[in-house]
């Protein structure tokens, strides 16, 4: 099946890529509006944490999911099901009366975006080749961020609005389950996986990797799917490349699910919704033009540096969150004069600690496992990181509720700003510097998973031949 073509560029990437900014829009709608959602249904940080909590749980239970479907459905239509999930789930959240109405939703929202996520990331290794495949990643999170700063600056400005008599929150959420749908349909109708594409076979690496596809699909014959899913999931379970990942992951996603509660934080410093709409707009595109430069950067890196290259991007980029958290946090005064300083620590900040995700994890993910085995390392990495940090958001409110003073009935909002600051810092801080650490045993193992799965690659080409 050929990838059809629009002035040159692929229309499945093009279409790929609009669904992940669809997805980023849908993760910061909720965030975008914390406070408006507190007024509405008087909820308290910690409740606002457990609406976190609860989406990222689901959402990490759920992700091996996606590995299994995969095994017996394209891609395209796993993302189409995953998109209409979540799609559904955001309008029912923007219609919900009550609280528990809200956790339910959400929760759904999580089962969604779990099949869509690993998903979207195989799909964007098996269209990259090992030397680029930084550039790949970092490329999706850039125009995948779009969509996060359009859904929050969407929600965040519509918020203090009213459109027909409905509060602007609910619109904002309706309005991009709407797009969301529409999306879902063409993905489905025009996306063709990379696995079917056979025109696109340049080199012999491409012709290992399709030979690796149609043995994985012929032994799918033979067997049932469950029984496939299962070695799937013990082979990737014994990587230990992947398992240093996981645990750092584990550790390293703690502090960006604490900063779903920046926007709360900075209206409470009393910014308005525009100001604190464009201030988490240049923190997100600091963040995406981080993710593409760190994903260049550790791709000529691991062209010098083979086995490490992509492993000293990593640690230098969790380490920088240390500083920016404790200045963000703790230094620059909590005082709406602070907005410039804000403005820029939030940008450089962005720009630097964005590195991890697409210029190493998911590039060394597709190095460490056999082409049929990817969607389900990305579906395992988001199941065990997914499930751990959704803990971080709850932890957040009830530090600054129990350890810090956060009193919802109390009058002024700098006092709740200063306690919800100290809730975040120790959220973020630890976590960053713990992540760092993490990193170190992969200057061992990378290099041996990354060897024998070269080896399985090699072993599985020779089987083809020889048919």
């Amino acid at each position: 099946m050929k990838n059809k073509k629009m002035y040159g560029v692929s229309i499945s990437l093009l279409l790929i890529n609009l669904a992940a900014i669809m997805e980023r829009a849908d993760e910061n709608l909720l965030p975008s509006v914390y406070k408006e959602v507190s007024e509405a249904f008087n909820a308290s940080p910690s409740d606002l944490g457990y609406l976190t909590f609860i989406r990222n749980f689901v959402q990490g239970l759920c992700s091996p999911l996606a590995g299994i479907l995969v095994l017996k459905y394209d891609r395209p239509k796993v993302l189409a099901m995953g998109t209409f999930c979540w799609a559904l789930s955001t309008a029912a959240v923007g219609i919900s009366l009550e609280f528990k109405q809200v956790a339910f939703w959400r929760a759904l929202n999580g089962f969604g975006l779990a099949i869509v996520i690993p998903a979207l990331q195989s799909f964007i290794a098996d269209s990259y080749t090992d030397g680029v495949r930084g550039m790949g990643f970092g490329l999706l999170s850039l125009i995948g961020s779009l969509g996060g700063i359009g859904g929050g600056v969407l929600a965040t400005v519509m918020a203090g609005q009213q459109y027909f008599g409905i509060q602007g929150w609910r619109c904002a959420f309706i309005l991009m389950a709407t797009l969301s749908a529409i999306i879902g349909i063409l993905v489905y109708m025009f996306v063709v996986d990379p696995r079917k594409t056979i025109s696109n076979i340049q080199d012999s690496s491409d012709r290992y990797r399709l030979r690796d596809s149609l043995i994985n699909r012929t032994s799918s014959n033979s067997s049932s799917i469950w029984f496939e899913s299962w070695n799937a999931m013990k082979a990737v379970m014994k990587v230990r490349t992947f398992q240093v990942i996981v645990l750092q992951g584990i550790v390293g996603s703690l502090p960006w699910t604490a900063m779903v509660f920046f926007t709360m934080w900075f209206e409470l410093i009393g910014f308005s919704h525009n100001s604190t709409a464009v201030l988490l707009s240049l923190f997100a595109v600091g963040c995406a033009l981080g993710s593409l430069m760190g994903g260049l950067i550790a791709d000529r890196l691991s062209k010098i540096y083979p086995h490490s290259g992509r492993i000293m991007c990593a640690q230098f980029s969790a380490s920088m969150g240390i500083p920016f958290s404790l200045f963000l946090l703790r230094v620059v005064p909590q005082s709406i004069d602070s907005y410039l300083v804000f403005a820029v620590t939030l940008l450089l900040m962005g720009l630097t600690i964005s590195w991890n995700g697409t210029a190493v994890n998911a590039p060394i993910f597709a190095e460490v496992v056999p082409m049929k085995h990817r969607t389900m390392i990305y579906a395992f990495d988001r199941a065990f990181e997914g499930s751990f940090s959704s803990f971080a958001a709850p932890l957040v409110g009830i530090l600054s509720e129990k350890m810090f003073g956060y009193d919802n009935a109390a009058i002024g909002s700098l006092p709740k700003a200063l306690a919800l600051s100290k809730g975040l810092l120790a959220m973020m801080a630890v976590p960053f510097g713990v992540c760092c650490l993490f990193y170190t045993p992969l200057y061992i193992y990378f290099r041996l998973d990354r060897e024998n799965a070269q080896m399985q690659s090699s072993k599985g080409t020779k089987l083809i031949d020889d048919l």
